[in-house]
């Protein structure tokens, strides 16, 4: 039976859930905003099957990649719309022209992540790009089970503990599984993503209801169009957060681009200095290659050291490859050093520490707001902001 003593030790892959014979495990949202397994006791007959399938409890072994690469999606428009250089889109189409299944995250009705699943190509757009909430898993597991069950190809994408907990759910090897994690620097509370989002949107229709002659019902039939980590319209290394929204009552102008760098975003700050991450992230169980995933996507950061060349602030992904037996032939790919793209992406073996002010955001954040919880733990004001961007331009302006 798990159980949970403390809280870093439960990373939310809901494998016990789905792996219950019993279907006795629930998981419950927690103060911060996490979900943990909840076991009815009475029903368990200790079986043990949830405990089989933690990755927590069962952590695999330390694994360098056997190859290193700095790649790029040799489409552009779709490399231009990918956090970094489009090479996750280039595997699930692959996948999908094979009549396979690509499961990933993705934004649901409410603009929360959770993982799901795409038989269509023109559907992987809302895989694409990074998403910065832990999913919720839901039944994917099992899903991804039935498909290679049923003899056709699976493409999994997801955090390291993640597909650790789906090589463990399985139990078994699949010749039709291909894997993919990327360097997780730490999953963000979906509480405090919530709250954000809710804040923010009503900052923009209080700012337009003082603009705009409609009184009162500025803000009325909101809705978001897009959603955006990772723009790139100022450039791949200073990316931007944004928002679309619609205003449909207002017929003057109903739609509004909501765009911050990641030095002038609040959410994006809280995430960089790991105020809001789940607590297991800060002792991660899954780095190193112990997931066992196949390949691991992340942003070559120190491009303009590594390969300056191929620099061009469109993106360029780092591609650390586990399995010699998969087809990389339809990317543009240079093979580099992995200790040098270590040196610049230390998180590929290292967990953040834990911030002296974690739990004094999350008691703000749930009195006062996302926005002045940050900015008092970070004590940020607007000389703050101006000097983050000052280091920035002087560090970028060295590293070209």
């Amino acid at each position: 039976m798990i159980k949970i003593s403390h809280k870093e030790d439960c990373c939310g892959c809901n494998a016990c859930v789905q792996r219950c014979p019993r279907q006795c495990i629930t998981m419950q949202e927690d103060k911060e905003g996490f979900l943990y397994p909840v076991i009815k006791k009475e029903e368990c007959t200790n079986c043990g099957l949830c405990e089989k399938v933690c990755p927590v409890i069962n952590q695999g072994n330390s694994q360098e990649p056997i190859k290193t690469y700095a790649a790029i999606n040799p489409n552009n428009d779709v490399r231009i719309a990918s956090s970094s250089g489009g090479v996750f889109t280039v595997l699930a189409e692959e996948t999908i022209n094979n009549n396979g299944v690509v499961f990933g995250a993705a934004f649901n009705k409410e603009w929360n992540v959770e993982h799901t699943c795409v038989e269509n190509i023109n559907d992987l757009e809302k895989l694409r790009g990074s998403k910065y909430v832990q999913s919720n898993i839901g039944n994917s597991y099992q899903e991804a089970e039935r498909f290679l069950k049923e003899g056709r190809e699976v493409l999994f994408s997801g955090t390291p503990c993640q597909i650790a907990a789906l090589k463990l759910f399985l139990r078994k090897e699949y010749k039709k599984l291909t894997t993919i994690d990327f360097v997780c620097h730490g999953v963000p509370s979906p509480a405090v993503w919530r709250k954000y989002l809710q804040e923010t949107i009503e900052k923009i229709q209080i700012n337009r209801a003082g603009k705009n002659s409609v009184s009162g019902t500025a803000g009325e039939g909101t809705c978001i169009k897009s959603i955006a980590f990772r723009s790139k319209s100022q450039g791949w290394k200073k990316y931007s957060f944004s928002i679309q929204l619609n205003f449909p009552n207002d017929v003057e102008k109903n739609t509004v681009f909501f765009q911050e760098t990641l030095h002038e975003n609040t959410y994006m700050q809280c995430f960089l200095n790991d105020l809001c991450l789940r607590p297991s992230c800060y002792h991660c169980p899954a780095r190193c290659g112990k997931s066992g995933s196949d390949i691991t996507l992340a942003d070559l950061w120190g491009a303009s050291e590594i390969c300056p060349e191929l620099d061009d602030d469109k993106g360029l992904s780092l591609v650390m490859l586990r399995n010699g037996g998969i087809n990389l032939t339809q990317i543009d790919k240079w093979e580099i050093s992995y200790n040098d793209a270590l040196a610049h992406n230390p998180s590929i073996e290292k967990s953040v520490a834990t911030p002296a002010k974690r739990k004094t955001f999350f008691k703000k954040m749930n009195k006062k707001g996302v926005y002045k919880a940050t900015a008092e733990c970070l004590q940020r004001g607007k000389i703050s902001v101006i000097a983050e961007k000052v280091m920035w331009n002087i560090k970028h302006r060295l590293l070209k």
